[in-house]
């Protein structure tokens, strides 16, 4: 079972030519709304990997939260721990150039309203999954990452967007996503790879992931890397998600870390084909599909 406590937006896409600098506008033909938010992004993609998933957080009680509850629903998604809250449901604007590259701005809303407590006791135990991002406040999320290691659960932490972490915040984490950008905030190390070395000292499995150069996962003093899907992005939005939601569902399935990191690489990167976040993820027949492309993890 994968257990999501995170975010839920209602997304507003922008097709730009390229993104504006400060002071610039650019103009777009139109947008698109969507579901997104980097908590409902990974529970989709774990529920469409093959987990059973359920979505702890909050919505507002408002037509872009009542059509968030909608989409978990034909997802399959247990939303029975999303609770409404006195806040609109959280909205981001994101805007996507021609290569594909984004720039996002996120209104929290009733994201902020997000608490552990949501999560009960019995929803927690060695047959949990627990997936975590710092897009609800970051007290609440290490709270629930302290009792849901305590409780015996595999605790995933996605440590984006990149935030300061108290000491000690690592400690109860099993598995730790972050791209080279988060890495390097996190640590103040020259590069990914030290960045990864160093906190995986910890004892925490630690992923930083590439972009098209990959992913790297540093654990017990050794390095797999994994290679990325050979593609042309169209929009790179979904990507990052992807790859959490599907690495959750392979571990939890109970997939060795090298196969785990194979399958999420080609979720990734099929998420970067079509367009929009929760619409680009893709499927357990796709990725399956799709993992011949791609070699398998090698330690370095």
């Amino acid at each position: 079972m994968i257990l999501v406590f995170g975010s839920l937006n209602l997304d507003l896409s922008f097709a730009l030519p390229h993104l504006p600098v400060p002071g610039e506008t650019v103009l777009a033909p139109g947008y698109r709304p969507g579901p997104g938010g980097k908590g409902l992004n990974q529970a989709v993609a774990a529920a469409r990997a093959g987990a059973a998933a359920a979505m702890y957080g909050r919505l507002g009680d408002d037509a872009f939260g009542h059509s968030l509850r909608q989409t978990m629903a034909e997802e399959g998604i247990d939303a029975s721990g999303v609770l409404d809250g006195a806040l609109p449901t959280g909205c981001a604007a994101i805007a996507v150039g021609a290569d594909g590259a984004n720039l996002i701005l996120v209104g929290s809303g009733a994201n902020g309203e997000a608490t552990a407590a949501q999560v009960p006791d019995a929803a927690l135990g060695p047959g949990t999954t627990v997936v975590l991002q710092l897009e609800v406040p970051v007290q609440e999320t290490l709270a629930l990452a302290a009792r849901a290691r305590s409780r015996g659960a595999r605790t995933i932490l996605n440590a984006a967007p990149a935030a300061p972490l108290p000491p000690g915040a690592l400690d109860p984490i099993d598995v730790l996503v972050v791209n080279e950008i988060e890495a390097a905030m996190l640590t103040g190390a020259p590069d990914a790879d030290a960045a990864g070395r160093r906190l995986a000292r910890s004892g925490t499995t630690v992923i930083v992931t590439r972009g098209g150069d990959g992913a790297s996962a540093f654990v017990d003093g050794q390095c797999w890397h994994i290679g990325a899907l050979p593609i042309r992005p169209v929009d790179t939005v979904g990507a990052g998600d992807a790859f959490v939601g599907v690495l959750a569902a392979r571990l939890d399935a109970g997939d060795e870390l090298p196969a785990a990191l194979r399958a999420a690489s080609v979720g990734g990167g099929l998420a970067c084909l079509k367009p929009g976040a929760v619409a680009a993820l893709p499927s357990a027949d796709a990725i399956a599909a799709h993992l011949d492309r791609l070699a398998p993890a090698v330690l370095r």
